[in-house]
């Protein structure tokens, strides 16, 4: 019986819902969520495992145009992706804002099998969402366009019935029971920041980093110990923290 395996990148704007169909798919909270853009820095990779099939994504953070030290580190994640990846996910939504030509003639260049992913169709009437269905059909020829709401997992199968036309048969990269490449730590780490991201506004900005300091796994209680670093405006070329 064959097997099929292989990498995924998941690329967009800030705010298109790439983490959230990540983690739709997976049917587990790998990748962090909130309103704020960027909120993704790092390339995160799940790990979808079934019977005959092993497939990787990587969640990559928001394309944009770097103005700064760590977004120039965040952009060069995407583009590491995106030369790693048998099938390439780009996820757009109704906002005509993350439609632009430049945007779009970027993603006409790229050489893996592409797959353009219309998200958050649930706010859109059916004709509107045919009208952009037929947009980028016109815009980007070699792409199959696929509909969902990661939301409310609408239609989400398809994007996996999609990519396994699309991956070579290959035996699998990871355990089956592994469903990313991260460490408990760096999880605990990203689910703390997201917290802070959505519970404070101007008072904490998105650049607030994170570091364990204690990771205690106990019978009833995982103990976590955390440092909490914020850089300010004048901070932002130091990458680290």
């Amino acid at each position: 019986m064959s097997h099929k395996a292989g990498f995924v990148s998941i690329i967009g704007k800030p705010n298109v819902g790439k983490s959230t169909l990540m983690n739709a798919i997976l049917g587990e909270k790998i990748s962090i969520i909130s309103p704020k853009v960027q909120t993704t820095r790092h390339r995160i990779k799940g790990i979808l495992s079934k019977p005959g099939y092993q497939i990787v994504f990587s969640d990559t953070p928001g394309i944009i145009d770097p103005k700064y030290k760590l977004q120039g580190s965040m952009m060069k994640f995407v583009n590491e992706s995106i030369e790693d990846s048998d099938v390439v996910l780009f996820i757009t939504d109704p906002d005509k804002r993350n439609h632009d030509q430049e945007l779009l003639d970027k993603i006409k260049l790229i050489k893996s099998p592409l797959v353009v992913v219309l998200n958050k169709i649930d706010t859109l009437k059916s004709e509107e969402v045919m009208q952009l269905i037929g947009y980028f059909q016109n815009e980007i020829a070699n792409a199959e366009v696929i509909p969902v709401s990661a939301l409310n997992k609408f239609n989400t199968e398809s994007i996996i019935q999609a990519i396994l036309t699309k991956i070579p048969e290959a035996p699998s990269f990871y355990p089956e029971d592994q469903i990313t490449d991260k460490s408990e730590k760096f999880v605990a780490a990203e689910v703390l920041r997201e917290k802070i991201l959505m519970r404070y506004k101007e008072e904490i900005p998105y650049s607030v980093q994170i570091e364990i300091t204690e990771f205690i796994e106990e019978p009833a209680i995982i103990k976590i110990m955390a440092e909490i670093y914020v850089m300010r405006e004048s901070q932002k070329n130091y990458n680290d923290r």
